[in-house]
């Protein structure tokens, strides 16, 4: 079973880092195919706990080989803060690699991203500020910085130049911002260019020769499905492929090395930033789940928007992603509620869709379809066997399974590496 993808099923935040780190000690690489350092992934290990943003979350596996590929966007300013940080705590980051084809954020960027947000208003996205989608774009637009170019200076000012011909004018006469120099930006990228050199390789030669060899590579989604810049509730979403489809491009790999699709699904729905949410609750109940499920994002500490299980966007990312197992995160935190709302469908002026909505105006008028599940009141963090659930717990699970799409094979009860169930082999048959 050598090429497994790992994803988020919702909106971001299923929990994909602790899911990885599980796996880490039966994997030989971790890989990042998407995204940037707008994406956190909390890990918990012991009394410690670990928040990561850029590196893939294998890096806190010991011989696993942390690798950063070339569907994501490298601000290396911010690799090697979070290289210095795990590196004091006693992180060995020195088997990381960077992809040289891998495109860098620069400050112009970071720039970008804030003023056009403000300029927006209320028709924001969102962004987390961190020059994501920018940087994306100058990649669209073939005017994007790699990784490489660091190491040829003379490319590397030419490039710079190209880019800035067009922001500054943007800058200058539509934001009213001042102006970038092309040494500016030549000098802070250049002033990483060696210290990035030795984690540098051709990570898709490297992946590739892996998967030869029989080795396990995971393949670790940033941000999730209802995110993916396709396939999401577009324009509110992130703007890279965060579905499993993305592993191949963003990692330079073929379809046919993928094959398990993990999805990681929340027992409840969260969401950071602007966008339709069906479940979304504005009352009571939405702040005990954002209370209890510590829901704040890694990345930003913003507080996120919270609802219950929706099947609907389940089945979606199933079919999309082609799931073979969920892994159901966080069925701790709905511990304590007399009844447990799933939703099974939508109403859209009067018409019921049991699947998503075609049409993205339809999706922002979804009304969701409920179907109450009993709830539990037993603590079930120490639960490891699935037998062992409350009984309405386990109803709760095997319904989820059935209106999903996909098996749950893994089933967190908190937020220790340990507390989890596991039902079936997330890398065996």
């Amino acid at each position: 079973m050598p090429g497994v993808v790992l994803i988020g099923a919702q909106w971001g935040d299923e929990g994909k880092g602790k899911a990885t780190d599980a796996l880490g000690s039966r994997v030989d690489h971790v890989v990042k195919f998407n995204g940037g350092n707008n994406a956190g992934h909390t890990v918990v290990v012991g009394e410690e706990k670990y928040a990561l943003h850029l590196l893939p979350s294998g890096i806190l596996s010991p011989g696993v080989v942390p690798v950063i590929a070339n569907g994501v966007v490298v601000d290396p300013e911010v690799l090697f803060e979070e290289i210095d940080g795990l590196e004091a705590r006693g992180v060995d980051c020195s088997r990381l690699l960077v992809s040289s084809n891998a495109h860098v954020i620069t400050t112009y960027h970071r720039t970008l991203d804030k003023v056009t947000e403000r300029f927006l208003g209320t028709r924001r996205i969102g962004t987390t500020g961190r020059g994501i989608g920018p940087a994306y774009a100058d990649k669209i637009n073939r005017v994007g910085i790699r990784v490489q170019d660091l190491f040829d200076e003379k490319i590397l000012r030419q490039k710079i130049a190209g880019a800035l011909d067009q922001k500054n004018h943007l800058l200058l006469k539509v934001y009213n911002r001042r102006a970038f120099g092309v040494d500016e930006i030549a000098d802070q990228l250049l002033s990483h260019a060696d210290r990035l050199r030795p984690y540098v390789a051709d990570t898709a030669l490297e992946l590739s020769r892996a998967l030869d060899a029989g080795r396990t590579v995971l393949f670790e989604g940033g941000q999730a499905t209802l995110l993916d810049v396709d396939h999401g509730t577009y324009p509110f979403v992130t703007s890279s492929n965060a579905t499993a489809g993305g592993a191949c491009t963003g990692s330079g790999i073929g379809p046919t090395r993928v094959d398990r699709v993990i999805a990681v699904v929340k027992a409840y729905t969260t969401r950071v930033g602007e966008g339709p949410f069906p479940t979304e609750l504005l009352d009571a109940d939405g702040e005990r789940l954002r209370t209890v499920g510590h829901e704040f994002g890694t990345t930003t500490g913003r507080p996120r928007r919270c609802g219950w299980y929706d099947a609907v966007i389940a089945r979606y990312a199933a079919r999309v992603n082609g799931v073979t197992d969920f892994v159901l995160t966080k069925l701790d935190t709905l511990t304590g509620f007399e009844t447990v709302p799933v939703c099974v469908a939508y109403d859209v002026d009067g018409v019921r869709h049991d699947e998503m909505p075609a049409s993205q105006s339809d999706f922002h008028h979804a009304v969701p379809v409920y179907e109450h599940l009993d709830g539990w009141t037993e603590d079930i963090s120490h639960v490891r066997e699935f037998a062992d659930l409350p009984v309405t717990a386990q109803r709760y699970v095997e319904a989820l399974e059935e209106m999903s799409g996909a098996r749950i094979s893994a089933i967190g009860v908190g937020p220790g590496r340990d507390q989890t169930v596991v039902r079936h082999d997330l890398l065996g048959g």
